[in-house]
């Protein structure tokens, strides 16, 4: 009876030592889970301001030379309304002393505009263009663009360390203000579409 009861008792301790062996492994696999999680996550965020980097210091080269291209991906208007657009289709360009300022609401209007796309593009020589760049990195571009029957007035900000930009354009001749929202990048790089020309 006694050598049951030390066997018993000897089967039990093995069975409570196993699962307390047991739960501490899952324990260090769980952390080790953890660990690997944290370091892959700091690893991508680690390249992502790399290329970030990268974009931004193209996007200012890009602005200096006069060559660049801001892709817009929303549209934000006086009103306040915000509206996702086509970045192939809604930029602002400078090349070479000449401007482009284009807009295409084909997602969300039926008519179709005096592009073609559903909005206007007017291109022209680009006038008084200036840069400012401020002491944590932010760059400031303004021009004016005259077209055959608009001319505006475009404020380009680009952010500090990304290539995200913003471009207030006002039209000379109504005070219907509109921004453009999107990224900045070197004319090599980018692939936009042009309507028909006001």
């Amino acid at each position: 009876f006694i050598m049951k009861k030390v066997l018993f008792f000897a089967a039990l301790f093995l069975v409570c030592f196993s699962m307390s062996i047991n739960a501490q492994t899952k324990k260090e696999e769980r952390a080790a889970k953890r660990e690997a999680l944290k370091k892959e996550r700091e690893a991508r965020r680690a390249i992502e301001a790399q290329m970030d980097s990268i974009a931004y210091l193209k996007a200012v080269s890009a602005l200096e030379e006069g060559e660049f291209v801001l892709e817009a991906n929303n549209v934000t208007f006086p009103n306040g309304l915000v509206r996702f657009v086509s970045s192939n289709t809604n930029y602002v360009q400078v090349d070479n002393g000449e401007g482009v300022v284009q807009t295409a609401f084909s997602n969300f209007t039926y008519r179709p505009g005096p592009n073609g796309l559903g909005g206007v593009t007017v291109e022209g020589k680009i006038s008084s263009p200036t840069l400012k760049k401020d002491k944590d990195g932010n760059v400031y571009y303004t021009f004016s663009v005259q077209g055959v029957a608009i001319s505006a007035t475009v404020s380009i900000s680009l952010t500090a360390g990304t290539n995200n930009a913003s471009a207030q354009i006002s039209p000379n001749f109504n005070g219907n203000n509109m921004t453009m929202t999107g990224s900045l990048v070197p004319i090599s790089e980018s692939d936009v579409f042009q309507g028909t020309t006001w």
